[in-house]
């Protein structure tokens, strides 16, 4: 079974982290993590507000999190549609378990 990580960002010029005028070093090693777990085999998709609204709209739960909290639900993370990090990127905890998590249930 394919895995599959959605990421909601708020709006930004890139996904990266290294554009603009102050670099962010979570959303970079968040950055880092979706590729490393991209390259194991897991779907990642990323959509952006400010380039893909859309996505935000046609995904219910996306949608209601945003008409519940505003703008301040973003970023919001999905694991197989279950909504793993909410207003924030994941720490350097979390990322660590994703990634134990992604290759057990790879194997």
């Amino acid at each position: 079974m394919t895995r599959l990580i959605q990421v909601y960002d708020p709006p930004m010029c890139c996904s990266t982290g290294i554009c603009g005028p102050e670099i962010d070093p979570a959303l970079v090693k968040f950055a880092a993590l979706l590729s490393h777990l991209g390259e194991s085999g897991i779907r990642v998709e990323r959509y952006n507000l400010g380039q893909q609204p859309m996505a935000f709209v046609e995904n219910p739960k996306v949608k209601a999190l945003l008409d519940e909290d505003g703008m301040e639900a973003l970023p919001l993370v999905f694991w197989d549609g279950e909504l793993k990090s909410k207003g924030r990127y994941p720490d350097d905890g979390e990322r660590v378990a994703w990634v134990r998590q992604a290759l057990s249930t790879e194997a």
